[in-house]
């Protein structure tokens, strides 16, 4: 079937090139609105205890879906000072008739808003719609503040925060394509060392972005679709396109070297052998991928529909389109050679080149160099054992942005918790102002006020230490008589008919395990009679995005290992070697884990990377550094096997099968991983640190399974199994081909 397709790309080659070429320029048409349709967010668990608190105070108590927290600060007035505070009422003046704002928290009116030091205030501006969506409205909420004398002002907020990611990811995306071009065709000259034969798989991989980027436009407009889908979708795009065209390049080189091949059946015979291994590796690509589908929260949801599409596209590009060029190219493939530089074809010839006697090296002494390779990459995920686990805050974003000084500020003059309370709502079936509802508000509020976790508390009965002494019932007909004599104390905002709130603003940051503990004790406590308590807030968002994400996890993990076993046990008539497999990617995964929580966490090498240390792991990227890089390292367990397993059905020495396919195919999966390094890593130059964060990861996984997994514990491994590598029950080898899905005719794969 695949020397079929081969033959067929061939005939109708200028045909086939014409089509790519109009699809790709189809780009130029939504490239101008690329980002338009995409969202940014998709971190929140619509059903967690904390959503559901936040839709009761919308529905009861009408608290604004999202809000703009402006933050202010002055050269020669203090925050409390009236003119201060008059210039914070006049600043605002345009906002007030904008149609999505519905709100105002002033510092004149809440002196919490105030910081002790007096250098900084702030003001909230309450919205109509949910920070996803406001973000769009920001550019026009900034145009209709009014510039005063005195003070200076940012605006920040979740709209505003999200707004920057939109302008920070784009801003990323360019600077990774500009540097990622030219390193990709440095590498593949050094591995070809032919400018012909390094820009195909360019132009190839190019194309595949290209539609790639088109398809996710136009399916966002069907579906949810994050805006950090158009970074994966380049980063992993050029890779995989990169890499699919390398193998099957090398491999018609490797064809027309033959005496008597001509360039159609070399581009057959090589659809036939490294088109099908690229078919394959890419089907454990996309199931790795398609794992994050299954999540319930929109940002993993749509990394995982864009990166489904992006294998889709990039085997499609190698499939196709690179066949219909290479048979346009022909024997010009090495033309333009640029001096003395590496071949991977042409190191694979010799039967007894470097791979070869490393790998023999390595079977020598097997359990030496298992050990202290497995040790090895071990200690490098030790550090994953203590990792923070949180959702994003404005310390991913650059610190030129408004939104991250804004947060910096308030974060510099006030308590941590003070932009991330606890959000504690109490439902009742009654009415809220019964003695004994007052009562379980007072109770809370109490206990709440005696936690030395705890800065401060606002509720219903709370108004002034002098009035500390008089009952809930009482405290509360004073604020409505005051309300009726014009003075407002917000009693509104804490309690309505059936529902009432807390604030409990902590001393630590959202993300500080005390926090996380004092949730845990909050939310442990029974209903009392008719009421319903429910926690939400900064640190309750936190930790349900986290519990939400992990509690499926395991389901989507135990998916991704099943399937690829199942392909590999098909591919190679094997039940060990798929657990081999499984047991080698995990270990190159745990490894980048570990750099996560060392570089990110911790803090190291903050400075080089350009970065603020987040004292966290953001709580999607080990989800998604897994099911990408289970099947990208699967990719070159697939291409390394098929070598082996072609030399195992020729010979049946296990020593000389892992030698030879390693010497075959050693230097080619080397290349291809070096291609995904330089492509992966050139957005560790992004702004956004979980852009950064992916980058750096990926690169890392990946230099470590190509190198060091593939070269030492590979052959070690399966030199210590011996013929136990080819075992399957006769009762299972009946009902699989002869050959697995191996090539029959001697091809294999480079």
């Amino acid at each position: 079937m695949f020397e079929r397709l081969g033959q067929f790309m061939y005939r109708w080659r200028w045909v086939v090139i014409a089509c790519w070429c109009i699809g790709a320029l189809s780009v130029l048409f939504v490239l101008p609105n690329l980002a338009k349709p995409l969202k940014v967010g998709g971190f929140s668990a619509d059903n967690a205890e904390s959503a559901q608190a936040t839709r009761l105070l919308e529905k009861n108590l009408g608290f604004s879906p999202s809000s703009m927290v402006i933050v202010y600060q002055s050269e020669t007035l203090r925050a409390n000072d009236p003119v201060f505070l008059n210039e914070v009422g006049q600043s605002l003046a345009g906002v007030r008739g904008l149609p999505f704002v519905e709100n105002e928290v002033l510092p004149s009116a809440n002196a919490h808003l105030i910081a002790k030091s007096g250098e900084a205030a702030y003001a909230i501006v309450g919205l109509t719609l949910p920070p996803e969506q406001a973000q769009r409205d920001v550019p026009e909420f900034k145009a209709a503040m009014r510039p005063q004398p005195h003070i200076t002002y940012i605006v920040a907020g979740g709209p505003a925060f999200y707004a920057d990611i939109e302008k920070a990811s784009q801003r990323d995306l360019r600077r990774a394509e500009i540097i990622a071009f030219p390193f990709a065709l440095i590498a593949l000259l050094l591995v070809y060392g032919s400018v012909v034969a390094a820009c195909i798989p360019l132009i190839v991989g190019g194309a595949g972005v290209a539609l790639v980027l088109v398809a996710t436009y136009w399916l966002a407009h069907v579906t949810s679709m994050s805006i950090f889908v158009l970074n994966l979708a380049t980063m992993l795009g050029l890779g995989l396109a990169i890499d699919y065209s390398l193998f099957i390049t090398s491999r018609f080189r490797e064809e027309l070297g033959h005496p008597g091949t001509d360039v159609r059946t070399a581009v057959a015979h090589a659809t036939a052998t490294a088109g099908k291994a690229v078919f394959f590796s890419g089907l454990t690509v996309l199931i790795g991928l398609a794992g994050l589908t299954t999540f319930p929260l929109m940002f993993l949801r749509s990394v995982g529909v864009a990166g489904v599409v992006v294998v889709i596209f990039s085997v499609l590009a190698a499939m196709t389109l690179l066949p219909a060029v290479l048979g346009v190219v022909g024997t010009n493939i090495d033309r333009l050679r640029v001096g003395p530089l590496a071949r991977a074809v042409e190191d694979s010839h010799d039967e007894h080149g470097f791979w070869h006697r490393l790998a023999m090296v390595v079977m020598r002494h097997p359990v030496m160099v298992m050990l202290p390779t497995l040790a090895f990459l071990i200690v490098l995920g030790l550090p994953f054992l203590h990792a923070n686990i949180s959702s994003p805050d404005a310390r991913i974003l650059p610190k030129d942005l408004a939104s991250r000084k804004g947060f910096d500020i308030l974060s510099e003059q006030f308590a941590p918790g003070e932009i991330s309370p606890f959000v504690i709502t109490v439902e009742s079936n009654g009415s809220m102002f019964t003695p004994r509802d007052l009562g379980v508000i007072d109770h809370l509020t109490k206990q709440l006020q005696s936690d030395n976790r705890i800065e401060r508390v606002e509720s219903a009965t709370t108004l002034s230490p002098l009035t500390s002494n008089l009952s809930p019932e009482a405290l509360i007909r004073l604020r409505q008589a005051l309300r009726l004599v014009g003075v407002d104390t917000g009693l509104n905002r804490f309690i309505s008919e059936h529902t009432a709130l807390i604030l409990a603003y902590p001393k630590a940051p959202a993300n500080d395990p005390a926090n996380k503990a004092l949730l845990h004790e909050l939310r442990s406590m029974p209903d009392r009679g008719d009421t319903k308590i429910l926690v939400g807030g900064g640190t309750g968002e936190i930790v349900d995005v986290v519990d939400t994400i992990y509690r499926d996890f395991p389901r989507a993990a135990a998916f991704i290992v099943l399937a690829t076993y199942v392909i590999l046990f098909v591919m190679f008539r094997s039940v060990i070697l798929p657990i081999k497999a499984v047991i080698m990617n995990t270990l190159s995964i745990v490894a980048s884990y570990g750099a996560l929580v060392w570089i990110f966490q911790e803090g190291h090498l903050s400075h080089l990377l350009n970065f603020t240390t987040l004292g966290f792991v953001e709580a999607s990227l080990p989800v998604i550094m897994f099911c990408v890089l289970f099947g990208l390292s699967m990719d070159y367990e697939v291409f390394l096997l098929s070598r082996i397993r072609e030399e195992w059905e020729k010979t049946g020495d296990n020593a000389l099968s892992v030698a030879t396919g390693l010497q075959r195919s050693g230097q080619i999966i080397t290349s291809a991983a070096l291609i995904v390094v330089v492509v992966t890593a050139s957005f560790v130059t992004a702004d956004v640190v979980i852009i950064k964060a992916l980058g750096l990861g990926i690169a890392l996984a990946v230099a470590l399974d190509a190198s060091v997994v593939r070269a030492l514990l590979v052959p070690a491994v399966m030199e210590l199994l011996g013929s136990a590598n080819w075992w399957i029950p006769s009762s299972l080898a009946r009902f699989l081909p002869a050959h697995g899905l191996t090539e029959e005719t001697g091809g294999g794969s480079s």
